[in-house]
C-alpha cells in the first residue's frame, strides 16, 4: 500500500514518459508551444492594427469600383 501523499503526487503529476524527456523532437515541440502561448498573449502593436485599418478601406473601396464596371 502507498502513502497517501504519493498517491496524490501520482494523481497530479502529468503522464510524461523518460523517452518522451529525452526525445530532442519532443523537446523542440514544448518549447515551439512554449513560444507561441507567449507570442499570443502579446498585444497587437498600433502601427500595425493602423495598416490594417488602411488595408481594409482600400480593399472595400476597390471592391466598390469594381461594382460599377
Amino acid at each position: 500500500m502507498t502513502a497517501p501523499h504519493q498517491e496524490d503526487t501520482e494523481q497530479t503529476r502529468p503522464d510524461v514518459r523518460v523517452t518522451d524527456l529525452l526525445d530532442p523532437n519532443s523537446q523542440i515541440g514544448s518549447r515551439l508551444r512554449s513560444l507561441y502561448a507567449a507570442a499570443q498573449d502579446e498585444a497587437i502593436p498600433d502601427r500595425f492594427l493602423d495598416l490594417l485599418e488602411k488595408l481594409d478601406q482600400v480593399e472595400m473601396a476597390a471592391g466598390k469600383s469594381v461594382g460599377r464596371e
